[in-house]
């Protein structure tokens, strides 16, 4: 995992290098220290030389200084080189989730990937930092302090033989108790961002229904759940610590004991007792930073796992090798299309969709809820692939362009309008960056947008809320619009888009659309009929299977689905 992960220092790996170096500074100052306090209480006390004393005084006080200033580059270096790595595995992690296809970002919940790229990286960010410090001064300061203890009593040091297994193997049983405990925890974190974002995003919702006690009650329990997850979890650690603090006592006590009793016998000197004291404190300290590193090691297992599940994910829709750059043209084939999601055979939502549509062509989409006319759209740019069969446009199957270039061909206005944060303009401009104000103007005309646009005080530069909560179902639609009609696109496809809008605008729009766009291919998904019947073809899904295929004259005539729903709607609109 570690090997993985390590790559994503990039950029930073000066830093990496000297926060590590610094510390072996540090740990070699702070191991002279006791040595030198030794030589006061040996040499400069008993013979009464205070000029002695004064100057391993001084350059206690030197190597102490010099230490903490190492530290401090260390902290300083390790903070860099961590906040670094952070942002670079961010960043992939954000890169790789842009290659998902819609299949692959089903397989994982938008909750859990907000965590991953928030919670679980900054778990690993924390250890990637501890290792750049203590994964080094632990070791060292263990090695270094118990070499010199021996050097200065071999068989003081014999208390060490006892410590050092029973820290080791209750290392080992922690991190084996705990590692599913802080995966339970992570969990718990998916399921509370769950909450969290379907509340504010139906916030508006959440209102009008008078919900509020409702859903505060259920993000508590949510709260309360992570609370419960961590609590389990922290135990573990809870209990490690008096654990450790026991042993390092227990060894302290055993030391003063046959210290002391060396020091009685004339087998030590006192000034080699302090130093040893000194070199306990050093040692044991170590083992315990290393062993709460391991147990940190436990919750980044778990947290650095789910990285690598969406970093390991491979997007299930990839350019093929020298894929077609140009899309000729707007011709778009459905030859015995099968579609299930995940690839499951038994459950198809489309079969056998045989479908021809010329270039420049008009087709209306109808069909009742849940008929998977969106599902049948999106295999045009490819946001799926089909399970069987294949889908062509300009007389290439999808699956042979790049996906870039096939996408800049078709334009899509999807169910749900999602604008973003900006001004109008820049959201328009998504459609087409060098995008002049004339071509806005245009398409905002064309959609119906430009009147309500210029009604606003800033006009095209009014700034937007997340998501465009400051502007009506209607307004936002017709923005969605003017921006795919801004692509220039060889395909159009309107997947329900002018439901929030009335019906004397929808003519309007349709009647901007073929006069400014009718080289285009159209396909309109609509629940109206009034929205398709000029189209040239209407076709109806109906329970993922072509129903039928006709004008709207035809269709009027042959079709008992079609004039059910025609007439369903006449009687509405008489009524």
């Amino acid at each position: 995992m570690i090997k993985k992960l390590a790559p994503y220092d990039r950029g930073y790996g000066k830093e990496t290098i000297l926060a590590p170096l610094f510390i072996v500074g540090e740990v070699a100052l702070e191991i002279l220290i006791p040595l030198v306090m030794s030589k006061i209480i040996n040499v400069g006390l008993p013979t009464e030389d205070y000029s002695y004393v004064f100057r391993m005084g001084g350059l206690m006080i030197l190597l102490a200084v010099l230490s903490l200033v190492f530290g401090a580059l260390s902290a300083r270096c390790a903070s860099v080189a961590g906040a670094g790595f952070a942002k670079n595995l961010r960043s992939a992690l954000f890169r790789k989730i842009q290659d998902f296809s819609f299949a692959n970002i089903d397989k994982f919940s938008t909750a859990s990937l907000i965590t991953r790229l928030t919670t679980d990286v900054t778990n690993v960010q924390n250890v990637f930092m501890m290792m750049l410090r203590m994964m080094f001064r632990a070791p060292m300061m263990l090695i270094c302090a118990l070499i010199i203890a021996i050097g200065l009593n071999g068989r003081l040091a014999v208390v060490f033989a006892i410590a050092l297994p029973f820290l080791a193997i209750m290392t080992v049983v922690l991190m084996k108790i705990g590692f599913p405990l802080f995966q339970t925890m992570l969990k718990k974190y998916d399921d509370l961002n769950a909450s969290v974002q379907e509340n504010l995003t139906a916030i508006r919702v959440v209102k009008a229904f008078v919900r509020t006690d409702y859903e505060t009650e259920k993000f508590t329990l949510s709260a309360d759940e992570v609370r419960k997850a961590q609590v389990r979890a922290e135990k573990m650690l809870v209990f490690a610590s008096p654990i450790m603090q026991f042993v390092m006592y227990a060894c302290m006590i055993a030391v003063c004991w046959f210290g002391g009793n060396m020091i009685v016998r004339g087998d030590m000197l006192p000034g080699d007792l302090m130093a040893f004291f000194s070199y306990v404190g050093q040692i044991l300290g170590s083992l315990m930073m290393i062993a709460m590193i391991f147990l940190n090691f436990v919750l980044t297992r778990a947290s650095a796992g789910r990285i690598s599940e969406v970093l390991d994910e491979i997007p299930d829709i990839e350019d093929c090798e020298n894929p077609l750059t140009e899309v000729p043209d707007g011709s778009i084939d459905f030859d015995m299309v099968d579609f299930a999601y995940n690839g499951d055979r038994s459950k198809y939502v489309l079969e056998d969709v045989d479908l021809h549509i010329r270039s420049g062509e008009t087709i209306g989409i109808i069909g009742a809820t849940g008929s998977s006319k969106s599902t049948l759209v999106q295999l045009i740019p490819r946001l799926y692939d089909v399970t069987d069969g294949s889908v062509r446009v300009g007389g290439h199957d999808v699956r042979a362009y790049a996906m870039k270039d096939l996408r800049n061909a078709v334009a899509m206005v999807l169910q749900k309008n999602e604008l973003f944060s900006g001004t109008i303009r820049e959201n328009l401009r998504w459609g087409k960056a060098d995008a002049t104000d004339e071509e806005l103007v245009q398409v905002c005309k064309t959609a119906a947008a430009d009147e309500f646009i210029r009604s606003f005080p800033d006009g095209y530069d009014t700034v937007l809320g997340q998501g465009g909560a400051s502007l009506s179902g209607g307004q936002k639609q017709r923005l969605c619009i003017a921006r795919a009609l801004l692509k220039d696109p060889k395909i159009l496809i309107l997947d329900d888009s002018t439901s929030a809008v009335d019906t004397a605008t929808d003519a309007s729009i349709r009647a901007g659309f073929a006069k400014r766009f009718g080289h285009v291919t159209t396909l309109i998904i609509a629940q109206r009929i009034a929205s398709v019947e000029e189209a040239d073809r209407i076709v109806i899904l109906d329970d993922g299977k072509i129903a039928d295929v006709g004008t709207h004259a035809e269709l009027l005539a042959r079709s008992e689905i079609y004039r059910e729903i025609y007439e369903s709607q006449k009687k509405g609109v008489t009524e």
